[in-house]
């Protein structure tokens, strides 16, 4: 029998500030992730966490279903599954989640694969709850969403690495302003030019 994984804590970094999970860790978790959601069996795990929920309420002879938000609740332990896959305690790699935009606001591209992570996660939520029809243009806009994201990405690709900080620094806070609403995870390329604008004209005055 295999002995069971060594988890990593907190207290197992050298300080519990810097206690964080690692780049790769951070990756194989969203990879992982990404494929379990995208499975017929783990899709009907979370819808059937939703509509276990659902309960009437007979308000003025009107039925009103409310559906409580079990989807989000699911795809939490979903991750904590994964976590304990790789020998992580999930409370440490769950909080570790909260913290990626400060710890690892530099790396451009797992900032990348981090906001895709998020957005699966909101998709698997969407298609739990949704009728078919309103899953459908949601994943539509999605798509198109997702077209205007490239778009962007090439055109900071154009720019010196300091002036891609820069606007990847004011794309994460354009999404934590929009409680990480995937509509906000877009700038334009006037709000990628002011940006450069900004950080290059403190230079400009000091000369």
């Amino acid at each position: 029998m295999a002995s069971p994984p060594q988890t990593t804590t907190a207290s197992a970094a050298t300080s519990s500030s810097a206690a964080m999970l690692s780049r790769d860790q951070l990756l194989r978790l969203f990879k992982r992730f990404d494929f379990l959601t995208s499975q017929p069996d783990v899709k009907k795990r979370i819808a059937d966490a939703v509509n276990d929920k659902q309960n009437a309420l007979f308000i003025e002879k009107c039925v009103f279903i409310v559906l409580v938000q079990e989807a989000v609740a699911v795809t939490t332990a979903i991750q904590e599954e994964i976590l304990l896959e790789m020998g992580i305690d999930p409370r440490f790699g769950i909080a570790c989640l909260g913290k990626v935009n400060m710890v690892y606001e530099n790396d451009r591209d797992l900032m990348i694969q981090f906001y895709k992570f998020v957005s699966k996660e909101e998709l698997a939520c969407d298609e739990a709850e949704l009728a078919p029809n309103e899953f459908a243009e949601k994943m539509h806009a999605q798509h198109k969403l997702q077209e205007q994201q490239l778009e962007m990405l090439k055109h900071i690709r154009k720019f010196h690495p300091d002036d891609q900080s820069a606007i990847l620094e004011a794309l994460r806070q354009q999404l934590e302003g929009a409680n990480f609403d995937n509509s906000a995870a877009v700038l334009t390329s006037d709000k990628i030019q002011e940006v450069v604008r900004r950080r290059i004209t403190p230079f400009i005055r000091a000369t």
